[in-house]
């Protein structure tokens, strides 16, 4: 990037938009996650989620692994920031809408990224609810 794109970069994108492509404290890979949700969309990028729930099914932590631009980590960002402290049942009412209304600043060619990263974490919720429902899963780790 050069000097002129550079300020440009920083001048288009919201706050929000740039604490969201910029924070880096939910990127691991949680070991024995209650839920994991996996995607690649069409691009070539994708957004691994990991959730931990308490007992009465509110997410208590999520984290994330992506594999590819600043704006699909935003979206992922955008998602753990909505869904941190809902019910599981709560967090499938995230939609890309959503994500990308609270980024502000995602560009419209780009709004692919909140779809990615809500499939991802409508796969992860699957996973939440389908090893509550067979407890043994988790136990040994399958799929």
């Amino acid at each position: 990037m050069d000097g002129d794109e550079g300020r440009r970069f920083w001048q288009e994108h919201s706050e929000r938009f740039l604490e969201m492509a910029l924070r880096t404290d939910r990127m691991e890979i949680l070991e024995n996650p209650d839920g994991h949700g996996k995607k690649t969309g069409a691009c070539g990028d994708t957004v691994e989620f990991f959730l931990l729930t308490d007992a009465d099914g509110t997410i208590r932590r999520m984290s994330f692994h992506v594999n590819g631009c600043l704006n699909t980590v935003a979206c992922a960002n955008t998602v753990c920031e909505l869904v941190e402290g809902k019910s599981v049942d709560e967090a499938w009412d995230v939609t890309p809408e959503q994500v990308i209304e609270y980024l502000q600043t995602l560009p419209r060619g780009e709004h692919h990224c909140a779809e990615l990263a809500v499939g991802a974490l409508y796969l992860g919720i699957a996973d939440v609810q389908r090893k509550k429902r067979q407890p043994w899963k988790k136990i040994y780790g399958a799929p």
